[in-house]
């Protein structure tokens, strides 16, 4: 068998042209949206992402207003400019670009960010509103892998998620929203023994542990759904998943790819939470 592409790519190009729309409704109001990316330092992998980012924005009428500060920007120097965005009231959604240099404690700068601009959806307000069930901002990757699960019609009542990684970024979140989809959620990671034996029960395995190919055809459940988060580069040099996509097509019945999969839905919804702390502002 060959499994169908999830293609994360043609669902966010769907996603940004919605938010045109709303975007628009929302200048028709007198306010234009606007995301501030904040970016320390000179990280290559960290530069595509902003860069993506900011088309991104352009692409749906978001105005993008952008912070490079150089890696020895003090984490005082960083904190005045959150500061600042807080109290801006052109922008709706402030962007920190994870990671920042090793004298800054990441922990203090999220925390900094108003909750109500938290559009990564780290901050422990939005997090704690995600653990009980209230209304905040979703962390943007596992809330990009929940639009993908959706958009194939799988209902997840009762199926076993299986998620590889435990990060407060994707592991952690990705838990609480398959939870509140009524799927049954395991956790596995690096400390778990028996690591297939686990990945094999799940009828949707989550990827999110960044080490290449790491999930082969062996470890997946005949028809499962496979949604990989990994971005890591090959042998080759090329940028590959956590799932060896090839071998694993054969087996799932669902797979997301590397490229083009989960990285454009995050972008996508970073986007959304933009215009949604927009809309919970002006329209409620």
């Amino acid at each position: 068998m060959t499994a169908k592409l999830i293609n994360g790519k043609d669902l966010a190009a769907s996603i940004r042209r919605q938010l045109a729309q709303r975007v628009q409704a929302l200048v028709d109001r007198g306010h234009r949206p606007g995301l501030a990316v904040v970016l320390v330092g000179e990280d290559p992998a960290s530069q595509v992402y902003v860069r993506n980012k900011i088309k991104a924005c352009s692409d749906t009428g978001i105005t993008s207003i952008e912070h490079r500060l150089p890696a020895d920007t003090s984490q005082e120097a960083l904190l005045e400019l959150i500061a600042r965005l807080n109290d801006d009231e052109t922008v709706d959604g402030i962007l920190v670009q994870l990671p920042v240099p090793d004298h800054i404690n990441p922990e203090r700068i999220i925390e900094a960010i108003d909750p109500l601009k938290d559009v990564d959806g780290f901050h422990p307000n939005n997090i704690g509103n995600l653990v009980i069930g209230r209304e905040g901002f979703l962390p943007c990757t596992p809330y990009g892998v929940m639009k993908m699960i959706e958009s194939t019609g799988y209902d997840l009542t009762g199926k076993h998620a299986v998620i590889v990684g435990r990060s407060n970024i994707v592991g952690k979140p990705q838990t609480l929203m398959l939870l509140a989809k009524n799927a049954t959620v395991t956790v596995v990671h690096s400390r778990t023994r028996d690591l297939a034996a686990m990945t094999r029960q799940a009828d949707v395995l989550v990827a999110a542990v960044g080490k290449a190919k790491l999930i082969g055809a062996d470890m997946v459940k005949p028809g499962a759904m496979v949604l990989d988060v990994g971005i890591n580069r090959d042998e080759n040099g090329a940028l590959c998943g956590d799932v060896d996509t090839e071998a694993v097509s054969r087996v799932a019945g669902w797979i997301s790819p590397v490229p083009g999969g989960v990285g454009p839905m995050t972008i996508a919804m970073l986007l959304t939470n933009t215009v949604e702390a927009v809309e919970r502002r002006l329209l409620k």
